[in-house]
């Protein structure tokens, strides 16, 4: 099947259709190559990225890679390289559960104070370079179990590296910028 629909929340009578957790598990746990992880926010994050560290950990060959935002408050005076030096303090120190570490990226537009404002607002998860899900939900308990979240699970190669293609054009151009290792 190449193109599925993927909800969070109350079931319908009638209705069948894949949760996004389940779908995410299965993407991380079948990916042998290549997993890009895309999500706006995330909460506890040993729990939130338990899965992705556990894959990583048991196929040394797998390449991952993490898009995320960092967030400043909206009265935050505080300098955007302090911000981006607590978040990799936090995400390094006691958010990454894993051994081996994924590459880290971000948008350093949020951080700007008067500057665009833009964010890295993007749920998706390209697996192998074979599959793309593209989500509401983000990577929280809420989103994958309670809210109403949609989503679409594209098994098409062409698609699923077209996506690829356009996040790498950002790391590559320095749109996405790596979070650093304290």
């Amino acid at each position: 099947m190449p193109a599925s629909l993927v909800w969070t929340g109350p079931e319908a009578k009638g209705l069948h259709s894949r949760n996004t957790r389940q779908i995410l598990d299965e993407m991380i746990a079948s990916a042998k190559r290549s997993i890009l992880l895309s999500s706006y926010t995330y909460f506890d994050g040993p729990k939130a990225f338990r899965s992705v560290a556990k894959r990583m950990d048991s196929a040394p060959s797998l390449q991952v890679t993490l898009l995320l935002n960092i967030e400043r408050g909206r009265r935050s005076t505080t300098k955007s390289e302090d911000l981006v030096g607590r978040f990799a303090s936090r995400f390094w120190g006691t958010d990454w559960p894993g051994k081996r570490r994924p590459g880290v990226y971000y948008d350093p537009r949020s951080l700007e104070p008067g500057g665009p404002q833009g964010v890295l607002h993007a749920k998706a998860v390209i697996a192998d370079e074979e599959a793309l899900f593209v989500t509401s939900a983000n990577l929280t308990d809420a989103a994958m179990d309670r809210n109403v979240e949609v989503g679409v699970l594209l098994r098409d190669r062409t698609i699923a590296l077209t996506a690829l293609a356009h996040f790498r054009a950002l790391i590559d151009q320095d749109l996405l910028l790596p979070l650093p290792v304290p």
